[in-house]
């Protein structure tokens, strides 16, 4: 019997790497907002699928309720008056950022909006601060069952 090689140690996929020589709450806040922008998604698809088995168009279409600029502005806002004085600050520095041009269908101030959300998002994860990103997340969907 062969023995199997040993795989490299690697973080898992979705665990969050940052640079060494930079403190999270230095890195800028398009980079924030960046991954943030993936890590809400993934977040938002796990809910999704996690809530029953969907066709693949209906779980985009219900995606897009969480995913839109304007949306992440809406829950951005229900967040808001729970945020710590820290978080409050980084969203502030992903609002006041220069993020390029919004997309046409999107309002610029629910994109500056967005942006500043999936910063927040971006810096709890980079943090560690999964537990924090949880409880904000199920906000999200909290107040979407009482709308159903």
């Amino acid at each position: 019997m062969t023995e199997r090689p040993q795989p490299s140690v690697l973080p898992p996929v979705i665990a969050p790497v940052v640079p060494s020589d930079v403190p999270v709450g230095l890195l800028s806040p398009i980079v924030l907002a960046y991954v943030g922008d993936a890590v809400f998604e993934v977040y938002i698809r796990q809910r999704l699928i996690a809530v029953g088995s969907r066709k693949p168009h209906e779980l985009h279409r219900a995606a897009t309720k969480y995913v839109s600029a304007a949306a992440q502005a809406k829950l951005l806002q229900r967040w808001s008056s729970l945020l710590t004085e820290e978080e409050a600050d980084i969203v502030r520095r992903g609002r006041n950022t220069k993020s390029g041009q919004p997309p046409r269908n999107a309002d610029p101030a629910d994109y500056r909006q967005a942006t500043a959300l999936e910063c927040l998002v971006g810096y709890l994860y980079y943090q560690g601060n999964g537990e924090r990103l949880e409880q904000l997340m199920d906000l999200a969907f909290a107040e979407t069952a009482r709308a159903h």
